[in-house]
């Protein structure tokens, strides 16, 4: 009697996930930090103009274009403002990271690049909610924050962060937000966009099989297996941007199957954070690029790809090494 009720309950919480994920509308009683009943912007990943990043060979014709929706308690009708800010930083290896405009007495400092006026969101032909489009070029956020075009380099991120006044007077942002608002999958709401100046890879590249092999770093210290990664045919897709792979790996002799990320940036070969989903305490075991050690990738070239990287990073389990993968094209 006992399993038949703990399978009916995960019946219902699958069923009751499923309803509300069909519904076409959340009501906004959302937990800001502050407030009980509020508004947030949601992103439309449907619209096929979305444009978060900036081609490096083409910044005269790049864009930072999305649609948000207005989601509150009045079916979107309170938003007064939404101010666009931004500002951009660069990872300067073995020093950190650059902004401009610069910190200021340890406080974040930002740009006005766009103002949205309530009468800029317009009804949705989808629901009851209304929606706008942000729609910037490169050349007038480079502008904005005291750059020019010659001066940006690939890899470079401009932060776009959304500030939503509705009529009450209160503001809504990055900065008060709810984890669930942030990133839940309805809400979708992060009010925070990193665009990247990237170089897009030509059609094809990095993608299908390739042999793995570490080709540097220690044994596996746990299960007396010769090297940490197994080495395998990987098969690599496009990960959640046009210059992102991933593929499976097995770590410790398998001991964990996980995705593993890269991303090209520019020349280089960036591994992302990544969790190996085991541990010894803390954080777990986490995968993650030097910056002070990184590979390069021929941008004409895909048959060998080098990725180097930090396994154990915040040391959960002592094993903190440099390791290196060759990815071999089959």
């Amino acid at each position: 009697m006992m399993k038949i009720k703990k399978i009916s309950l995960g019946i219902f919480v699958v069923l009751l996930a499923f309803v509300s994920s069909c519904r076409d509308f959340v009501e906004p009683n959302v937990p800001y930090s502050e407030f009980d009943t509020a508004l947030y912007l949601r992103t439309i990943r449907a619209a096929s103009t979305n444009s978060l990043s900036f081609n490096f060979f083409n910044l005269a014709n790049s864009r930072f274009n999305v649609t948000v929706e207005s989601v509150d308690a009045e079916e979107g009708t309170t938003v007064e403002t939404v101010e666009v800010r931004i500002r951009h930083r660069r990872l300067i290896p073995g020093v950190g990271l650059e902004y401009r405009p610069a910190p200021s007495g340890g406080q974040r400092q930002e740009v006005t690049v766009a103002t949205l006026s309530g009468s800029d969101f317009t009804q949705s032909p989808e629901n009851r909610f209304k929606r706008a489009v942000i729609d910037i070029s490169a050349a007038a956020m480079i502008q904005a924050v005291g750059l020019t075009a010659d001066e940006i380099e690939g890899g470079d991120f401009f932060e776009v962060r959304l500030y939503a006044t509705d009529r009450f007077g209160r503001t809504f942002g990055p900065d008060n937000r709810s984890s669930d608002v942030a990133g839940g999958i309805f809400y979708d709401s992060p009010f925070l966009y990193n665009v990247e100046v990237i170089c897009p890879l030509t059609s094809g590249y990095a993608l299908g099989q390739y042999q793995l092999e570490q080709s540097a770093g220690p044994s596996d210290p746990f299960f007396g297996n010769p090297t940490r990664f197994v080495e395998e045919v990987v098969t690599l897709t496009e990960g959640a941007t046009s210059v992102g792979r991933v593929f499976t790996v097995n770590y410790l002799g398998g001991f964990t199957t996980r995705p593993f990320r890269i991303t090209f940036s520019c020349g280089v070969v960036l591994k992302p954070e990544d969790s190996a989903g085991a541990g010894c305490g803390g954080p777990g075991i986490l995968w993650e690029s030097d910056n002070d050690d990184l590979a390069e990738y021929d941008i004409n070239d895909d048959s060998v790809i080098i990725v180097k990287f930090i396994d154990d990073t915040e040391s959960s389990c002592g094993i903190t090494d440099p390791i290196e993968f060759t990815l071999t094209k089959i």
